[in-house]
């Protein structure tokens, strides 16, 4: 999963919808091996700006490319073999089994006319277990809770086998344990070679995983930078307009953030 395919770049992107701009002169890129948090909040242009990086939202001005090819000019088979999407709102649909979902994943690899086989049913069935719902395969999805769906799709974009994931909350529905194993999955992946861009709202869950980080507030980038650069005190303040420590995770050594409560926050 290496190599110039993976390397995801947005310069200058201006995004929105009808009577809204929701993204303004957004520049990013994400290369192969490392994990990208995007972090901000409500409203800040994070879906928005994974839905431009996908190529499903189209912006305004700006561009976007995938190992130097504007994602645009992609065709929808060509983008389902470079980038791999976990959206945040997952459409169920009625009746499929886990594994049929999974084998979605393999829409850009398996030739066009002869449908999925024996290869292709394997790496959505290792896909399964990587995620951890192995024991679900047979399933429909539309029986499974929240947090084992997203756990499927997450299978289903593993099977992809893209150079680039881009996931929207990707522990969204899923208690502490489980974020942590999908968490550390990505890193896998990530020490794989692949580009991973994650929108999170867990500060100190990005702050456990993310190599880099690009703060948004108001559609714009307030800061970003190397995680151990910009997760500071002075900027989660300025982002999220509340009183914030910061203080060292002690086992990992890396930034966490408390926050205090209102009545608090002037102790």
């Amino acid at each position: 999963m290496t190599g110039a395919a993976g390397v995801l770049e947005a310069v200058d992107i201006c995004a929105g919808y009808p009577g809204r701009e929701a993204l303004r002169g957004v520049s990013l890129s994400a290369r192969p091996g490392e994990m990208l948090g995007l972090l901000g909040p409500n409203g800040a242009g994070k879906s928005t700006l994974l839905g431009v990086l996908a190529g499903v939202h189209a912006p305004v001005s700006g561009k976007v490319t995938v190992g130097g090819r504007d994602v645009l000019s992609l065709t929808d088979r060509e983008r389902a073999g470079l980038i791999a999407v976990v959206p945040q709102r997952i459409e169920v649909p009625f009746g499929p089994r886990a594994l049929t979902v999974a084998l979605m994943g393999r829409y850009a690899k398996a030739p066009a006319f002869s449908g999925y086989g024996p290869r292709d049913e394997a790496i959505a069935q290792d896909a399964l277990r990587e995620a951890g719902v192995a024991h679900l395969a047979g399933r429909a999805i539309d029986q499974l809770s929240g947090g084992e769906q997203k756990r499927v799709f997450i299978a289903r974009a593993l099977a992809q086998q893209a150079p680039i994931m881009l996931l929207d909350e990707a522990s969204s529905g899923l208690d502490p344990a489980r974020a942590i194993e999908i968490h550390d999955l990505l890193r896998r992946k990530c020490r794989q070679g692949a580009a991973v861009v994650i929108a999170v709202h867990d500060l100190n869950l990005a702050a456990l995983y993310c190599d880099r980080m690009v703060f948004l507030k108001d559609g714009r980038v307030a800061a970003q930078g190397r995680a151990a650069a910009v997760f500071t005190k002075e900027v989660i303040e300025a982002i999220y307009e509340t009183s914030a420590v910061v203080i060292k995770h002690p086992l990992a050594g890396v930034a966490q953030a408390l926050f205090a409560p209102g009545e608090r926050g002037n102790l």
